[in-house]
């Protein structure tokens, strides 16, 4: 029998790690081969339903996200004409909670629900052995046109768990996925997770072997997929101390977090890892304590904020705090507030997320209660509800957007912090500057760099006791602090005069100073060096401010958190 488990990400850089877990799963317990594909939701229908027929399957696994279900649904259906004697399976959260249903919309034959290894495997050996279907645990299925569903197989035991990648070579610059644990110990009502009762940890032997294959094998990132890695604070610490002992200087592990529970020790500890080995992502999804409790979210602000402040003062972690507008009882002003409580911490990355109102989900089955409306098509977002009308939520719609591109790509740090100076609070400025950026035209088409410089200067000539030359020398810093300027805005200052450059090569000569700061570019001529480098003038210290001449050198082989060159300072 020939067996294709597909995967469907939103973009080629991520792992599929239920296939690669189900395949290796089946390979490893059972000896059973299956092939694998791998697709995104931004290939062509056509092109994806071709490379699924010509492999000519017995048994299509399709693993279901709210990403991409509703192209799944169309390929079943499509399938179904071009491989009439097929059989399509589903599974994966978005098909676990209403499994009939998903039979249906699909016209697929089978679907498991829940945790897949095992029943997986069974499933295939059932089908290859033609042995009664009501003996796979997890499984929806049709008998004469009716629906059965089987009763759930039991937790995984995860010390079976197999390790999820078995050829390196296939995942060349992507980002890999690692499971260590399952289940949250929390009951959020916008999560699947919360469905989960209590959490299972694979043993700590196992995860410290198959991390160092990662870091043996030089990969650039590892998600953990954990939906609260910290919710064991001395299973977290283990992992934690296990990779900054063995780090390679190159992978980074990213971990999905609950700030509160982060302890003082680890703060100690964290705050001494090399620079760029973790990476947190903390929920902080509202600061209303009204909100707050209406999802059910134990969520101490103030202890998160302790954390990230600490984590945020060693400069060596990446910090990325999540908010989730629609949630009850906050409204365009209150959800304001979250946002300035949050950007306040100034995370690397502050991810202004909406509600999507998932398949058994507590907030979907109350939706009622708070006026929630979403959209019916998957991933079931949020539309407006009794506090946020659909005219607010475009606004912040709008204001995400400004903040993704501005705020988080780390290009416009120092002149944006200046500019955000001059509002009364930083969603006051991004709800201005949405307002100016749509009445341009500007939301009309995508900018090159250069024209997201010129478009944030341009909005922050409006603001009451803005400095323009003081923001255009802000704005080259931020510039020069990512690449070398090669083609410099016609209201830029120059800021090489040659004076500087002169300047530039006497630093470039010394030995001395070159073995302190520039060692890694070995003895290459300082004429050359220069080319790689970028040396700059400014008539006062950009990040503080103080007024004194500086000029500073720009070494893009040493960045920060944000990818910024570190600058060293000439004139001292």
């Amino acid at each position: 029998m020939q067996i294709l488990l597909v995967g469907i990400s939103a973009k080629f850089i991520h792992q599929n790690l239920a296939v690669d877990t189900l395949r290796l799963y089946a390979k490893n317990q059972y000896g059973l081969c299956c092939n694998a594909a791998e697709f995104t939701i931004n290939q062509p229908f056509d092109w994806i339903l071709s490379e699924i027929y010509r492999q000519n399957p017995d048994l299509i696994g399709f693993s279901c996200y709210i990403w991409n279900w509703e192209l799944i649904q169309q390929l079943g259906r499509a399938l179904r004409k071009v491989l009439p004697e097929v059989k399509i399976l589903l599974g994966g959260p978005e098909v676990s909670y209403d499994p009939v249903d998903a039979l249906r919309m699909a016209e697929a034959d089978f679907v498991l629900s829940g945790e897949g290894e095992e029943p997986f495997s069974r499933l295939c050996i059932a089908l290859e052995k033609k042995t009664p279907l009501e003996n796979v645990p997890s499984l929806t299925w049709l008998r004469d046109g009716q629906p059965i569903k089987n009763p759930p197989a039991p937790p995984l035991d995860l010390s079976k768990l197999p390790f999820p990648v078995d050829d390196f070579s296939r995942y060349q610059n992507r980002i890999l996925y690692y499971e260590a644990q399952r289940g949250c110990p929390f009951n959020c009502q916008y999560c699947l997770s919360s469905t989960d009762k209590g959490v299972r940890f694979q043993p700590l032997p196992k995860v410290f072997e198959e991390l160092q294959r990662y870091l043996d094998a030089r990969v650039r990132q590892v998600k953990f997929v954990d939906r609260t890695f910290n919710a064991n604070p001395a299973f977290a610490m283990a992992i934690w101390n296990y990779l900054a002992e063995h780090d390679n200087g190159v992978t980074n592990f990213h971990f999905e977090m609950e700030g509160g529970l982060i302890t003082n020790d680890q703060l100690e500890f964290l705050s001494k890892v090399r620079l760029g080995l973790f990476q947190f992502e903390i929920g902080v999804q509202s600061t209303n304590p009204d909100t707050l409790k209406a999802i059910d979210r134990r969520n101490d602000f103030l202890l998160v904020s302790k954390a990230v402040q600490a984590i945020r003062e060693a400069g060596n972690i990446h910090v990325h705090l999540d908010l989730i507008a629609g949630l009850p009882y906050e409204d365009l002003e209150r959800f304001g507030k979250s946002f300035n409580d949050v950007y306040a911490l100034e995370p690397e990355q502050l991810q202004l997320g909406f509600l999507k109102l998932l398949k058994g989900s507590g907030l979907r089955r109350n939706a009622d209660r708070y006026g929630i409306r979403w959209r019916d098509e998957a991933p079931y977002e949020v539309l407006a509800t009794e506090c946020l009308p659909y005219e607010d939520l475009l606004k912040l719609k709008e204001i995400e957007e400004l903040t993704e591109l501005y705020g988080n790509s780390g290009r416009f740090r120092t002149g944006l912090k200046a500019l955000i100076r001059l509002a009364p609070t930083p969603f006051d400025f991004y709800r201005g500057f949405a307002q100016f950026y749509r009445k341009k035209g500007y939301h009309l088409r995508p900018h090159p760099l250069t024209e997201q410089y010129d478009i944030l200067r341009e909005y922050g000539l409006t603001l009451s006791g803005c400095d323009e030359e003081k923001l255009g020398w802000l704005l080259e810093y931020d510039l020069c602090a990512h690449e070398k300027i090669r083609k410099r805005p016609v209201w830029m200052p120059i800021s090489d005069p040659p004076e500087t450059r002169e300047k530039a090569y006497a630093f470039l000569k010394n030995s001395q100073i070159r073995e302190k700061y520039l060692d890694h570019y070995g003895h290459m001529d300082y004429k050359q060096l220069y080319r790689l480098v970028h040396v700059g003038f400014f008539p006062f210290e950009p990040e503080s401010g103080e007024e004194k001449e500086t000029i500073l050198l720009f070494d893009y082989q040493r960045t920060d958190l944000s990818g910024r060159a570190v600058p060293i300072v000439l004139n001292d």
